[in-house]
């Protein structure tokens, strides 16, 4: 099956540096390794993720413990050593992030330009949208680096607030301009419409359910030219 082997992850301490290293998986797996804790390592030739420097190793066993249980509650195949084996079945609770991706859902249902601007509003809402409260967010991480101490810390919180000001603004201003356009255009998509699953009366078919059209059918491959015709020419 396409994709089966992003299903499998293996944890493990590695043998030659003594790292923590877990590896393999599909970006829903690399999301879950990093919420238990892991670190992602993107190099040229491989990515993998690697326990925060700093942790003692009763503290490792813990987030590698608790990945494995995760990972194994959404259906990953994960090889680890021993020590990390656990039944638990930690309870898996729907991301702040997959509740913004349902808005990806709503635009590819929405059949005329009010539903698609509604669901922009969502993004563009000046006091309480997605992308105010992500400036909001980036502005409030930029304050946080201030105060940490180290050298390189007041170059973050600059680099922070630059792209809440040049990029989200912008991204934000064109989003909700966007937004106005598809309020004022009142319009049905013409691809798309509401299926009311009702029969019309004129329909013959018994088993018909409902009146949208069939699907276009796809036009069969042109025939490959005769063998040697290419050279028949002059």
């Amino acid at each position: 099956m396409p994709g089966s082997t992003d299903r499998f992850l293996d944890i493990r301490r590695d043998p030659h540096s003594g790292e923590l290293l877990a590896r393999g998986g599909d970006a829903e797996a690399h999301s879950i390794l990093q919420r238990a804790g892991f670190v992602a390592v993107v190099r040229l030739h491989e990515s993998y993720h690697r326990a925060p420097a700093g942790l003692t190793e009763e503290d490792e066993s813990r987030l590698a413990t608790d990945a494995v249980g995760r990972l194994r509650a959404v259906g990953y195949h994960v090889d680890c050593d021993e020590r990390f084996d656990t039944d638990a079945r930690p309870a898996a609770y729907p991301t702040l992030g997959a509740s913004v991706s349902h808005l990806a859902e709503r635009i590819r249902e929405a059949t005329n330009t009010a539903e698609a601007a509604d669901i922009l509003t969502e993004l563009t809402a000046p006091h309480d949208g997605i992308l105010a409260g992500f400036e909001e967010t980036l502005s409030t991480l930029a304050e946080f680096f201030d105060g940490l101490g180290d050298a390189s810390d007041p170059y973050t919180a600059r680099r922070l607030r630059y792209l809440a000001d040049e990029y989200i603004r912008v991204i934000h201003s064109d989003l909700a301009h966007t937004r106005e356009r598809l309020a004022d255009r009142h319009a049905p998509h013409p691809g798309r419409r509401t299926c009311t699953e009702q029969v019309p009366d004129h329909e013959p078919e018994r088993s018909a359910v409902c009146a949208c059209p069939p699907p276009p059918r796809a036009l069969p491959a042109p025939a490959p030219p005769p063998v040697g015709a290419a050279r028949l020419r002059r």
